[in-house]
C-alpha cells in the first residue's frame, strides 16, 4: 500500500483527492473548496458516502475542489482510493439521472465529438452543441498513468450526465488492453463502442463476444453497436471483412493521423495520401450495407478547409466526420444537409415513382425523361435524410423555386 494516493486535477468543474493513512478506525476528511461556504458539508457526505461503500477506513482524505459535480467527486474519491488501496473491490457509481435510451443502427452519425476521459468540464455541456454522438475517449487522449481514473470518471459520466439525445459513444482501448473497459462502460448501456486500430475481423468479433457476456450478466437486451477504426494499412486492405464480422457493427471509421503513419507519409490537408484508402473504406463499408465515416479534420481554426474536407467526404460516399471541437459540429452539418434543390428534386422524383405505380407502368419518367432505379433510390434517401434532420421537405421545395 502507498504512502498516499492522488487522483483528479485542479481544474474548471474538477476536484484532486489526495488519500494518506489515517487514524482508525473512521476516515478523516479534509475540504478546500471554492464554493466550500455553500457546499462544503455536501463535499464531506458525498466523499464519506463514496468512501463508505468503497470499504475504506482508516484514512486521511484531502480534498481541493474547483467546482466539481457529486458524479466528478465520486469517481476522483473511488480512483484516488484504489490506487491507495488496490485490494479494493466495490464501486461508488451515482444513481442514473435518466434511463439511457438504445439507438438504432442506422441513424444520422454525421458528427461525433471526441472528449478526453479525463476532462469532466468537456463533458457537462457536450449536449448543447448538438452533435449526433458524443465519444467519450479511454485511448489517445488519455495519459498511460490515468488510465484506470479515466475509466471510472466515464463510467460515472456515462450515468450521470444529459448529452441531449447525442449517441453516448466510448472509444476503447487498443486491444488486449481494451477489454478491461468493457465491464465498466457496458454495465452502463453505453450505445455504441468505437474500437481502435482494428486490422482484423477477429478484433471486432473479441470486442462483441465480451461485449454480449457482460450484457447477458447483467441481464441487458438492449443492442450494443460497434464501430471499428480502420487505421493502419493491413486494417484498410482488410475493410469489407471488418465490417461484416458480426451484425453489432454499425459504422466503419477511417483515421488518418495514425494511417498516414503506418504507410510512411506526411498527413495533408489536401489528403491525396489517404484518397485510396478512404476510398476503400468506403467500399468496404457499402458493400458490408454499414455506414463509412471519415476521419476527423485536424485544424480548427480553419472553417473553410473544414468545409471542404467534408463536402470531399460525402462525394466519395461517406455519412459523418469525427470532430475534436464543438465548433466544427455546425461546419459538418450544413454540409451534409442536403440543399433545397436537391429536396425539392427529390420529391418530383418520389412523386413520378407514385404515379408509376398507381397506373401500373413499368419505367417511372419525370416529363419525357425516363429515371433509373438509382436516381430514385437516391431521392428516397435524400428525403429520409431530410426528415432525419427536421427539415420540412415541403416548405423547401418552394424554397428551391424562388
Amino acid at each position: 500500500m502507498p504512502e498516499r494516493a492522488t487522483a483528479g486535477r485542479e481544474d474548471k468543474s474538477d476536484v484532486r483527492v489526495t488519500i494518506s493513512p489515517g487514524g482508525p478506525p473512521g476516515n478523516e476528511i479534509s475540504v478546500r473548496s471554492s464554493v466550500g461556504r455553500l457546499f462544503g458539508p455536501q463535499i464531506e457526505r458525498v466523499v464519506s458516502g463514496t468512501l463508505e461503500r468503497l470499504g475504506l477506513r482508516g484514512a486521511r482524505v484531502e480534498v481541493d475542489d474547483r467546482g466539481a459535480l457529486d458524479w466528478v467527486l465520486m469517481a476522483r474519491v473511488e480512483a484516488a482510493a484504489k490506487r491507495f488501496d488496490p485490494a479494493l473491490a466495490g464501486e461508488a457509481p451515482p444513481e442514473w439521472a435518466a434511463e439511457p435510451r438504445p439507438t438504432l443502427k442506422r441513424r444520422l452519425r454525421r458528427s461525433r465529438l471526441y472528449l478526453p476521459g479525463v476532462n469532466p468540464d468537456l463533458m457537462l455541456n457536450a449536449g448543447i452543441f448538438r452533435p449526433d454522438g458524443v465519444i467519450l475517449d479511454l485511448e489517445d487522449s488519455v495519459a498511460p498513468a490515468e488510465k484506470d481514473a479515466a475509466r471510472t470518471l466515464v463510467r460515472n459520466a456515462l450515468r450521470a450526465v444529459d448529452f441531449m439525445g447525442a449517441e453516448r459513444m466510448v472509444r476503447i482501448n487498443q486491444l488486449p488492453a481494451g477489454l478491461e473497459d468493457l465491464p465498466a462502460v457496458v454495465a452502463q448501456r453505453v450505445n455504441l463502442i468505437l474500437i481502435p486500430k482494428v486490422e482484423t475481423p477477429a478484433d471486432v468479433v473479441q470486442v462483441a463476444d465480451a461485449t454480449n457476456q457482460i450484457a447477458a450478466r447483467l441481464g441487458l437486451r438492449d443492442p450494443i453497436w460497434m464501430m471499428p477504426i480502420l487505421e493502419s494499412a493491413r486494417g484498410v486492405w482488410n475493410a469489407y471483412e471488418i465490417a461484416s464480422a458480426c451484425e453489432q457493427v454499425a459504422a466503419l471509421a477511417f483515421g488518418a493521423e495514425d494511417f498516414t503513419r503506418d504507410i510512411q507519409a506526411q498527413r495533408t490537408l489536401e489528403g491525396r495520401e489517404s484518397f485510396t484508402a478512404r476510398s476503400l473504406v468506403v467500399l468496404g463499408a457499402r458493400a458490408a450495407d454499414v455506414q463509412p465515416i471519415d476521419t476527423v479534420f485536424s485544424d480548427v481554426g480553419d472553417e473553410e478547409g473544414l468545409r471542404a474536407s467534408t463536402l470531399e467526404a460525402i462525394s466519395l460516399g461517406f455519412e459523418g466526420k469525427g470532430c475534436i471541437h464543438p465548433r466544427q459540429i455546425r461546419v459538418i452539418h450544413d454540409a451534409f444537409r442536403p440543399s433545397d434543390q436537391e429536396i425539392a428534386y427529390a420529391l418530383q422524383v418520389k412523386a413520378a415513382m407514385e404515379e408509376a405505380r398507381r397506373s401500373g407502368a413499368g419505367v417511372v419518367s419525370l416529363g419525357s425523361r425516363m429515371i433509373d432505379p438509382p436516381v430514385v433510390a437516391r431521392a428516397l434517401r435524400t428525403l429520409r435524410v431530410a426528415e432525419e434532420m427536421g427539415i420540412d421537405a415541403a416548405a423547401a421545395a418552394p424554397a428551391a423555386k424562388a
